[in-house]
């Protein structure tokens, strides 16, 4: 798949902020000598720990080194480093894990939970939140283009869209049984979007990046015009000429219990 584009992405920063935001002021009052933001992106979460912390050591993790080079840019005093968030292993355990809108990349997640609560020190929090969208006409949509014939061939759509986010009750399960108070909670957000081009613009920079990766630069235009005239009859204007984009996102707030003896 081709790099992320960091550009492109923070278009729209400050929507993708909120959730980060939202999901921090719930993390119980502790004290934070290293703090890890898995899937940092361009930094803009990792600067929320930075200014929440500043005296504990932040650290981003991104498979991506165009967003980590920006993200270093934005933050020199945090450290960044290149790993796969699977097989990434905290050293010294960190006080807290934060992963705004990186897990649903990730499949697996009965394994990569417990494997995340496991890095963490005692009392440490892990913080996840995650889009849960996949039944929203903005990505039911794109499966929908990517079946017609003429894109059967070209995009493998089963290998194209991320997994479907497990049931609440089996996440606070998994992170229960992984010996930790869990907080979880789901928030649907309506985002203004002054028409359907800009929905487009804000999927190219995350849902969209599987279904075009194969595609060359005509292809992708062709699926874009196909996927906007699906997208501009399901979101049709409001009475002021703008759209809504619901967003449902899912939260977990899970504190690590003492380990037994």
């Amino acid at each position: 798949m081709k790099e992320w584009n960091p550009e492109l992405y923070r278009q729209f920063e400050a929507e993708r902020t909120r959730p980060a935001l939202e999901l921090l002021a719930r993390i119980p009052a502790i004290e934070v000598h290293a703090a890890i933001d898995l899937g940092c992106g361009p930094g803009n979460s990792t600067e929320l720990l930075w200014r929440a912390w500043p005296l504990a050591k932040i650290t981003g993790l991104d498979s991506s080194l165009t967003m980590l080079q920006q993200a270093q840019q934005r933050l020199p005093d945090c450290h960044f480093i290149a790993a796969d968030i699977r097989s990434w292993q905290a050293s010294p355990p960190p006080q807290v894990i934060f992963a705004n809108a990186s897990l649903q990349w990730l499949g697996d997640h009965p394994q990569l939970f417990p494997h995340l609560v496991a890095q963490l020190a005692d009392y440490g929090v892990l913080a996840i939140q995650m889009p849960d969208n996949l039944d929203q006409p903005s990505h039911r949509l794109m499966r929908d283009v990517a079946a017609r014939p003429g894109w059967q061939a070209k995009i493998d759509n089963s290998a194209a869209e991320r997994k479907k986010l497990l049931s609440a009750e089996h996440y606070y399960d998994l992170l229960s049984l992984a010996g930790c108070h869990v907080d979880i909670w789901r928030t649907t957000y309506y985002h203004l979007m002054p028409d359907a081009a800009a929905i487009i613009d804000w999927l190219r920079a995350t849902g969209l990046r599987p279904f075009l990766a194969s595609l060359n630069e005509r292809e992708q235009q062709d699926f874009l015009q196909d996927y906007l005239t699906e997208i501009t009859q399901a979101y049709p204007p409001q009475a002021d000429g703008q759209l809504l984009l619901a967003f449902p996102r899912l939260f977990m707030v899970a504190q690590k219990r003492q380990a037994r003896a």
